[in-house]
């Protein structure tokens, strides 16, 4: 998976982000409108933490025979008239897009949202071999006009409000109606017209996919707004691109995920359009059919017992939603296609921790546990960013200074007496590291510490020094 290119640590670039006060709003009132429209969903269902259980349950079982359930797929796939593609990485993948467009000899596709096609930069590549893609999802098309990036799961163009949505529109969009407003109605209809002459003259569609059915070889996708019925449907090509964990074993075990992904996605009973294809038939749908069965990171992933639980993901956003840190930061600080708590532990799992950005996500995150307790399939986000942040100590440069400050530490704590000179020094200080009660820059390297935090000033008295004083007995005025 790329990392964005110029994308700082996560530390670096949150802190630009918390200090632009209209992406803050936006993400304030987006996140909080759907945060509470979830929850009413949600409560609605009284087996909702059965189908929880079942939903981890069913991920569990596939991951541990991910290979028996990918060879049944590939078998059903193919018997049905489709032909399935390997792609160890991005790069195999994009060049098995690629060669099958080009073998169509068209040059412009349609696109249906993926997040694996995000992830392995699959646009970009096609633009460089002189392949135009055009998303057709709402929020994708307003990110691709205004030559940005996603920053959310679900509602990609979070980050951008109503009066955005409409310069952008003005500036890209070639046929846009003359005067348009920024009225939701009218930035939906023009949006509407534009894609609906690529739907009609398109003959490759690209898509992403929601869930495979093995016992059957039928996939899914799940959506909105009927631009995905319209990409399966209308071309004579149709390549759909998959990670290799989105299988579930029959169609029955599909029955929970399709109660659990919409009222932890968009807070709906059901999705508005859920599009299933089995293979090709004569006169009905694409003549072609090809899926794309893309690793990138994923095995190395399920080798990890903790780690592995992060491939449970199905991609609901709810864990965005709720996080501190993401309803403020935005996704963009993330650096990567998959943002908040799931992207802090599926981005450096998939990547690795060697990169600045990598190494730094397992630590944006505060352990609230609120993205676990959201979550659809019960993936412990913070137990697997622990696992993470350890790896990263592991893996990363020895620091000497921390090494020498642990050992300082041990060497203070195991003497009563060094305890309680190291005390008294520490109130000593007060007087020249804390204003108003609060240490907020420590001198020297010690100031990594107060980059991100203010800490608490060490009291004037510790509570030995005051209880050999007083012998526990209350003070007149205490």
């Amino acid at each position: 998976m790329p990392t964005y290119l110029g994308t700082p640590s996560f530390p670096d670039a949150a802190r630009r982000a918390v200090s632009d006060a209209r992406l803050r709003g936006n993400l304030a009132h987006a996140t909080t409108t759907i945060r509470a429209r979830r929850a009413e969903a949600v409560a609605e269902l009284d087996d909702w933490a059965e189908l929880r259980e079942a939903g981890r349950q069913i991920k569990d079982h596939v991951l541990e025979h991910l290979g028996h359930y990918l060879r049944l797929l590939e078998e059903k796939v193919t018997g049905a008239g489709g032909t399935v593609h390997w792609a160890r990485d991005a790069a195999e993948a994009d060049r098995i897009v690629a060669d099958l467009v080009k073998a169509t000899g068209e040059t412009e596709v349609v696109k249906v949202k993926s997040m694996a096609t995000q992830e392995i930069g699959l646009n970009e590549f096609l633009a460089e071999e002189g392949i135009t893609a055009y998303e057709t999802d709402l929020a994708e098309l307003i990110v691709q006009l205004g030559d940005d990036r996603p920053s959310h799961l679900l509602v990609p163009a979070v980050h951008r409000n109503r009066a955005d949505i409409r310069d952008i529109f003005l500036r890209a969009m070639e046929d846009v109606p003359a005067g348009l407003t920024d009225s939701p109605a009218e930035l939906a209809e023009a949006a509407r017209r534009h894609l609906r002459a690529k739907f009609l003259s398109a003959k490759v569609a690209v898509s992403g996919v929601n869930f495979a059915v093995a016992d059957t070889g039928t996939l899914v996708v799940v959506e909105s707004e009927g631009n995905g019925r319209m990409c399966l449907t209308l071309p004579e090509t149709l390549i759909s691109v998959m990670g290799i964990e989105k299988i579930v074993p029959s169609r029955r075990d599909l029955e929970v995920f399709l109660q659990l992904l919409p009222r932890s996605s968009t807070a709906e009973r059901m999705n508005p359009y859920t599009s299933m294809w089995t293979g090709v038939h004569p006169g009905d749908g694409p003549r072609n059919f090809h899926l794309v069965l893309l690793d990138n990171g994923r095995t190395a992933t399920l080798a990890d017992d903790v780690g592995r639980q992060a491939l449970r993901c199905i991609r609901c956003s709810a864990c965005l939603n709720v996080c501190p840190v993401y309803r403020r930061a935005g996704g963009h600080a993330y650096g990567s296609p998959y943002p908040g708590p799931i992207g802090a532990i599926l981005s450096p799992q998939m990547r690795g921790v060697g990169s600045e950005v990598d190494a730094s996500l397992p630590f944006a995150s505060s352990l609230c546990g609120a993205c676990y307790e959201v979550c659809p399939v019960a993936i412990d986000i913070p137990e697997v960013l622990v696992r993470l942040r350890a790896r990263v100590v592991e893996d990363g440069p020895r620091r000497p200074l921390e090494r020498v400050a642990m050992a300082a530490a041990g060497w203070t704590l195991r003497s009563p007496t060094r305890l309680a000179l190291a005390q008294r020094a520490a109130s000593s200080a007060r007087r020249v590291v804390a204003r108003g009660g609060r240490i907020r820059r420590l001198p020297g390297p010690l100031g990594a510490w107060t980059e991100t935090r203010d800490a608490p000033a060490p009291p004037s008295e510790s509570f030995r020094a005051w209880w050999a004083r007083t012998g526990g007995r209350e003070e007149d005025g205490g």
